[in-house]
């Protein structure tokens, strides 16, 4: 395992530490414990990282932006063009097969770890803000017959909410609560809106 390039290294690093954080949450994480599953010395884990705290942010920080381009991608930007029912609803399937492909990620994002750096909290906070800007701005036409949403940030807020409790059944019971399920779900409520 030595002799790895710096960037591999360190992205190395920051993995074994999502481990850790998905099987024992992050107070089960330490310099010692990040070497021993990388399975190299702690000076190499500190050339990486100057302390646990240091190691701890790029971990956020990482899965936060991992996290957000993959939203960047899925979010739809104008829904005044085409079928806004159907972008949506290909918007969640898309979200939803994200949230399925890394659940690690996104357990971290939508369900932080007892022990989380307030750094996550804050960078989710201003993710959640962006979000639900960018919707707003989508659904703000309406979403079909019934004309311009009256409050376009409650309304993504409300379907903000719903792909984000889609997305943690998904995490918590995939078995029970399959993509496939949540989107036809998701369909049913905006039917209801419209």
């Amino acid at each position: 395992m030595s002799g790895l390039p710096a960037q591999e290294r360190r992205e190395q690093l920051l993995d074994v530490t999502k481990a850790i954080v998905a099987a024992r949450g992050f107070h089960a994480v330490s310099i010692e414990a990040v070497a021993r599953e990388a399975g190299i010395s702690r000076p190499i884990v500190y050339g990486h990282f100057d302390d646990l705290r240091g190691l701890l942010e790029a971990l956020v920080v990482r899965e936060s932006v991992r996290a957000l381009e993959q939203l960047g991608h899925v979010l739809p930007a104008d829904l005044g063009h085409g079928e806004p029912r159907a972008q949506l609803l290909s918007a969640l399937h898309a979200y939803l097969e994200a949230v399925r492909s890394d659940p690690d990620t996104w357990r971290l994002v939508l369900m932080p770890p007892e022990g989380a750096p307030d750094l996550l909290r804050d960078l989710l906070a201003r993710g959640r803000a962006a979000v639900v800007a960018q919707l707003a701005e989508a659904v703000r036409p309406g979403l079909g017959s019934g004309g311009p949403s009256p409050d376009a940030e409650l309304t993504a807020r409300t379907l903000s909410a719903i792909a984000d409790e889609s997305a943690r059944l998904l995490l918590t019971e995939p078995e029970r609560y399959p993509v496939e399920r949540l989107v036809d779900h998701a369909g049913w409520v905006l039917e209801q809106l419209g």
